[in-house]
């Protein structure tokens, strides 16, 4: 005859699997997001100067003064 436990299977853990691929799967999920859309702080810091700067220098182009600027005089 044959051994019983041979012929058992694995107990398995239904509820334990579903949580641990679906947090495989956010994990995968964000590490492709964090790819498309992640910048570094210092990525942050320079495109926020180089805006400020450009906004200043079209400011200070401007032929004429805007609506807000006429009612603050």
């Amino acid at each position: 005859m044959q051994d019983s436990a041979a012929l058992m299977a694995d107990i398995v853990n239904l509820n334990e699997r579903r949580k641990r691929r679906a947090r495989e799967q956010k994990e995968a999920d964000a590490a492709a997001k964090r790819l498309l859309f992640g910048r570094s702080k210092g990525e942050k810091n320079r495109q926020e100067q180089e805006h400020s700067a450009d906004v200043r220098k079209l400011d200070g182009a401007r032929r004429e003064k805007r609506k807000k600027d006429e009612e603050r005089d």
